[in-house]
C-alpha cells in the first residue's frame, strides 16, 4: 500500500498524507547510508514530506540529514522539506545563547532559514514554520521575513507551529503570503485542540493542520494509568471491528477520520512503523466508533 497524498488549503501544495518528522534522527543510530535507505524506503510508501527544525538535536539534525542529501541529491526532488525556526536553545552549538528564548524579528527567520537551506544541503525549503509564538513577535516583521524569503525562491510557503487560534488570526491578517497549515500536539492522548479552537481556526481558513506526537509520544502503548488503559482498551475493541488492526492503526485513523484532513507527523525511524501507519489511510471508522474514542479518552460521553 502507499500513502496517499493531500492539499494543505484548497490551492496546495501536495504533500504527503503523514509527514515523517526527524526530530529523534541523532538518537537512531543510522548511518548516513542507512539514512539514505530509510528515506528511499519510504519515499516508496509515499511518504515524501520531511519535518525538520534548526533546534532538533541541540541543532545537529538537520545537517546530519543534510549529509544524506549531499551523499544522494537525486532524492531531494522526490520531497518536501519542512523546518522551523525561532527558538533558540542554550546549546554547545550556540555558544552565544545564554538563555533558552524566542526570536521571530525578521533577521533571524531569515538567517535561519538560510542556514538551514546550507546544512540541509538544498536550494529551497518547500514550508517554513515558527516554531512557537513569540511574545514578542512583531507580525509586520515576520511579514516581511516571508515575503524576502519567498521572492528570492528560498522558501516556497509558510506555516506555524503551536500558536493558539487569536495567534494565527493575528499573523494570517498581517502577512502576504498563505498560511498553509498549524503544526500542534493532537492525538487520542490529547484531545484538546478540538476544543479551545484550534481545530476550528483551522477549517475556518481552510488549511490541514499538522499533529505532532500523533501518537501520543509512546504514552499510548507505555501509559499504564487508568485513562491510558481505558483508552487501549477502545482502540483495541474497535479493532478487533475493523479486522483485528493494531491499535496504533486505529489512533493514526480516527486522527484521519477528521474532516479537518488533519497531517499526523510520525517521529519514528522504524519503516515497520511508517508502514503500519500507511495502512492506516484504509481504514474508516463509522461515527460510534469514533466517538468511543474520544469518550475513552475525556472520560465522559459528549453532553
Amino acid at each position: 500500500m502507499k500513502s496517499a497524498r493531500i492539499k494543505l488549503t484548497d490551492k496546495g501544495p501536495d504533500f504527503s498524507r503523514f509527514v515523517l518528522g526527524f526530530w529523534r534522527l541523532t538518537t537512531w543510530g543510522m548511518t548516513t547510508s542507512d539514512l539514505i535507505r530509510f528515506i528511499e524506503e519510504s519515499l516508496e510508501l509515499g511518504i515524501t514530506t520531511f519535518d525538520h527544525a534548526d533546534i532538533y538535536g541541540s541543532y545537529t539534525c538537520e545537517e546530519t540529514f543534510g549529509a544524506a542529501l549531499e551523499k544522494a541529491p537525486h532524492l531531494r526532488d522526490s520531497m518536501q522539506l519542512v523546518t522551523k525556526c525561532g527558538i533558540k536553545l542554550i546549546s554547545d552549538n550556540r555558544p552565544n545563547h545564554t538563555i533558552k528564548h524566542y526570536d521571530t524579528s525578521a533577521a533571524h527567520i531569515i538567517a535561519s532559514a538560510e542556514n538551514s537551506l546550507k546544512v540541509l544541503n538544498t536550494d529551497r525549503i518547500d514550508l517554513l514554520l515558527i516554531h512557537r509564538h513569540d511574545p514578542l513577535m512583531d507580525p509586520d516583521d515576520v511579514a516581511e521575513a516571508f515575503s524576502k524569503l519567498r521572492s528570492a525562491g528560498k522558501v516556497l510557503h509558510f506555516g506555524v507551529s503551536n500558536f493558539t487560534p487569536s495567534q494565527l488570526d493575528l499573523l494570517i491578517s498581517r502577512v502576504d503570503v498563505p498560511i498553509i497549515t498549524n503544526q500542534v500536539e493532537f492525538s487520542v492522548m490529547h484531545v484538546e485542540p478540538m476544543f479551545d479552537g484550534t481545530i476550528d481556526m483551522c477549517q475556518k481558513n481552510c488549511i490541514s493542520p499538522m499533529a505532532w506526537s500523533s501518537l501520543g509520544g509512546g504514552s499510548l502503548f507505555s501509559g499504564d494509568d487508568e485513562r491510558a488503559v481505558r483508552l487501549k482498551n477502545a482502540l483495541s475493541v474497535v479493532g478487533a471491528s475493523l479486522g483485528d488492526k493494531p491499535i496504533d492503526q486505529v489512533a493514526l485513523a480516527w486522527l484521519l477520520n477528521h474532516p479537518a484532513g488533519i497531517v499526523p507527523v510520525l517521529g519514528t525511524g522504524k519503516l515497520e512503523r511508517v508502514r503500519s501507519a500507511v495502512e492506516s489511510e484504509a481504514l474508516e471508522l463509522s461515527r460510534e466508533q469514533w466517538f468511543a474514542i474520544l469518550a475513552a479518552s475525556r472520560g465522559i460521553d459528549v453532553p
